[in-house]
């Protein structure tokens, strides 16, 4: 008993030299320092975060995951769109994690959920998150959402809402027991965007790109924080 009390202390530490050693294994220093994680307080988190990350086998033969693990590079391939899935997907619970388009946007540009039997991949620009009835996006381009290959109506639900711009950060919101996701930019909750998402089905952090040599982050950050 004297052990698991001890090893619980140790593990609630979160920057304790235990999670550091861990971190400094799989994330470069200079990954560990930079803004990309600055809103990730402890190494635990940051951690987590890397092990939530892009999947380099779960994506369009057309991207590639980036050194520092959180990073998509989608290669300039003509008359393509291209899609990428975390590694680790979400059947229950609150989740949160934040998408940095770091490139241009394009044409299209997508960003939300799917299941594994979403395409990755297909001809021409298109929302190929949201094209199907396994994935459901936000079109960053033109605002509006995108579903069984429809729209879903404009968003985010705001009077006069400003485009993206590139850089920003959009906190995406999967609330697994309510079925509904939900974005938020600059702390500013946008709405929800879908409702009745499908229940005790894993739902994976994704994009969809069609720019050449675009980049696209994404960070996950744990149980969203409310108001």
């Amino acid at each position: 008993m004297s052990v698991c009390k001890t090893w619980f202390r140790i593990l609630s530490d979160e920057n304790n030299e235990l999670w550091r050693f861990h971190c400094f294994r799989r994330l470069s220093e200079e990954v560990l320092r930079s803004d990309l994680l600055s809103n990730l307080p402890t190494y635990k988190t940051k951690l987590r975060a890397y092990l939530h990350a892009w999947s380099p086998y779960d994506c369009s033969r057309n991207i590639y995951i980036k050194s520092n693990g959180f990073t998509l590079h989608r290669n300039p391939v003509a008359q393509s769109t291209d899609a990428c899935r975390s590694k680790i997907g979400f059947n229950q619970g609150r989740h949160a994690w934040e998408v940095i388009w770091e490139g241009p946007l394009g044409t299209v540009a997508v960003i939300g959920v799917s299941t594994k039997q979403a395409s990755l991949q297909c001809q021409g620009y298109v929302g190929l998150l949201g094209s199907d009835e396994y994935s459901w996006g936000w079109n960053l381009v033109e605002n509006i959402l995108l579903h069984n290959g429809e729209t879903q109506g404009e968003y985010p639900l705001l009077n006069n809402s400003p485009k993206y711009q590139v850089g920003e950060r959009v906190r995406v919101i999967l609330d697994c027991d309510a079925g509904t996701l939900c974005f938020e930019k600059k702390y500013e909750f946008l709405g929800v965007a879908f409702r009745n998402l499908p229940y005790n089905t894993k739902l994976y952090p994704t994009v969809s790109a069609v720019y050449g040599n675009t980049e696209v982050s994404m960070v996950y950050v744990g149980l969203p924080v409310d108001g």
